[in-house]
């Protein structure tokens, strides 16, 4: 049976995050572990309404995450608490925050080629 844990997948240091990623299923496993504060809206920047699309499901080990919507809702989600983001929702996470998080592996393709793009433009700043 094919699982995932922090210690078995690809793991890429960011800088202001680490992420372990596995694949299971046509889903995307990550472990993220925050290590500065992060705002999201400036990684999703040039996605439609500059906000993730893809749907997430998963559980906040420690540290928490507030969540926004177009609508102009917010969630705050807690360690030990778990978490559904329906498309449209722009996280920021504090310093550190550890996460395990569910996505759909095509659905996640265009978000994580944007987080790709606007990371790389603020590291060159």
């Amino acid at each position: 049976m094919p699982n995932a844990s922090p210690s078995n997948g690809e793991l890429v240091d960011h800088g202001i995050v680490e992420v372990g990623t596995t694949e299971l299923g046509g889903y995307t496993v990550d472990f993220l572990t925050v290590k500065e504060p992060v705002d999201m809206s400036r990684m999703l920047r040039g996605l439609p309404g500059d906000a993730c699309h893809c749907p997430h499901w998963g559980v906040v080990n420690s540290g928490s995450m507030t969540v926004r919507y177009a609508d102009g809702n917010e969630d705050t989600v807690a360690a030990g608490e778990a978490f559904y983001l329906p498309p449209g929702h722009v996280p920021t996470y504090e310093v550190g925050t550890q996460l395990t998080q569910f996505s759909p592996t095509e659905e996640l393709k265009a978000t994580e080629a944007a987080i790709m793009r606007n990371l790389q433009q603020l590291q060159a700043t």
